[in-house]
């Protein structure tokens, strides 16, 4: 009778493996659905090598791009300034090779400290100017592209009849294990950030900073040091972008930046929706920059005219936005569950133990709080409001 009696309970525990498989991997699912779609309905193109080698080479700026916003995004704040400091990267890069004679790895590097400089300014204009990241890191992007304005005088900056630095080229343009070089930069990037976000006490604190910055504090965390090196390591990501851009383009272009900016935050916000459903993570964004990938390259050979692109990008910068807000109330109702769960244990086999440390207090806030539909993550259930006011240095 007890094997009776315990196999309907087993059932609900199915459904919600797969639940939980469903809404972690969904959208990795999507993608291979999507590209399977596409390659029976473009059986002559879709499906080849070139093309995937052009997939792989067209959208890793984007990729990069869009692993830089989502670094912000896990402390719950927005960097708008990364479409302008692209563009002021790439435009400073062929300004230093061409112009000024610059060796390249030279002015590669200076152009990524240029970019952390950027973030340490976001950075602070966010966390002791206490300014909306909205406004803050927006005016700042406007700054950014009146400097390369200025820079530029508004004209391209083209190199001349002996062109670029053929090692300059090649880190964009050449070939590693028979794929573009440029892919590469992708995974290892997005390695890097899943390693600091996943596994080590850094990442942790990001994201309570991003569940609850005043229980941050509580904790111990010095929420607004970490929240500048948020905007450090967007502004650096944006600057190696920036030099690939120009190593890409071969032109300094000063209004191409801009173009990249939506297409960033549609990987990031998509990217909150798997892998890590309700919290932005590397691999989440990775998967959604492939989906927009396979389903720009797919239209585009279709014969889709220019203006289906932005309405791709916009269109599904909604659909992420509601998915995201979807992944948060079921995140926050297994939270709830959680601590009600928690709460009768307490009970029944006496008080939990407080956690020991930062790094533990971190853990259980992470698990417990998800993003809002915004892409910032929400409050712990029960703990107060965040409160910038008396954030540690």
């Amino acid at each position: 009778m007890m094997g009776a009696a315990s196999r309907p309970s087993r059932e609900p525990s199915v459904g919600r493996h797969g639940g939980h498989l469903a809404g972690n991997y969904g959208l990795l699912g999507l993608t291979a659905l999507l590209f399977l779609i596409f390659a029976l309905v473009l059986p002559d193109t879709f499906p080849t090598l070139t093309n995937i080698t052009s997939i792989l080479s067209n959208q890793s700026i984007p990729a990069i791009l869009a692993l830089g916003a989502m670094i912000p995004v896990v402390t719950a704040k927005f960097d708008l300034s990364i479409g302008y400091g692209l563009g002021l990267a790439h435009v400073l890069t062929m300004q230093l090779i061409v112009h000024n004679g610059w060796p390249w790895p030279v002015a590669a590097l200076v152009v990524i400290l240029g970019g952390a400089l950027v973030g340490v300014a976001n950075g602070m204009l966010v966390e002791f100017a206490q300014i909306d990241s909205f406004i803050a890191t927006l005016g700042t992007g406007s700054v950014l592209y009146a400097i390369t304005g200025w820079i530029t005088h508004g004209a391209r900056v083209i190199p001349g009849p002996d062109g670029l630095p053929a090692s300059f080229t090649d880190i964009y343009d050449s070939k590693f294990l028979g794929l573009p070089v440029s892919a590469t930069y992708v995974v290892v990037l997005a390695i890097l950030l899943w390693l600091l976000l996943e596994r080590l006490p850094l990442g942790r604190y990001l994201y309570v900073i991003g569940s609850n910055a005043r229980a941050a504090d509580l904790v111990g965390i010095p929420t607004r040091r970490y929240v500048i090196y948020a905007f450090v390591g967007s502004g650096m990501v944006s600057g190696f972008a920036g030099v690939l851009l120009a190593a890409q383009q071969q032109i300094g272009n000063p209004s191409v930046g801009l173009d990249y900016l939506l297409p960033a935050f549609v990987g990031a916000l998509l990217g909150s929706t798997a892998i890590k459903p309700g919290r932005a993570n590397a691999l989440g964004t990775v998967v959604a920059v492939a989906i927009l990938a396979i389903g720009l390259s797919g239209i585009g050979q279709l014969g889709a005219q220019f203006w289906v692109t932005p309405l791709f990008n916009g269109l599904t910068l909604i659909v992420a936005v509601g998915l995201a807000g979807y992944s948060a109330r079921r995140r926050l109702r297994a939270g709830a569950a959680a601590t009600r769960q928690s709460m009768s244990a307490g009970v029944t086999g006496g008080p939990a133990s407080p956690p020991s440390s930062p790094e533990a207090s971190g853990r259980t806030a992470v698990d417990a709080a998800p993003i809002s539909p915004a892409g910032a993550q929400t409050p712990l259930l029960g703990a107060a409001p965040a409160d910038h006011s008396h954030h540690s240095a």
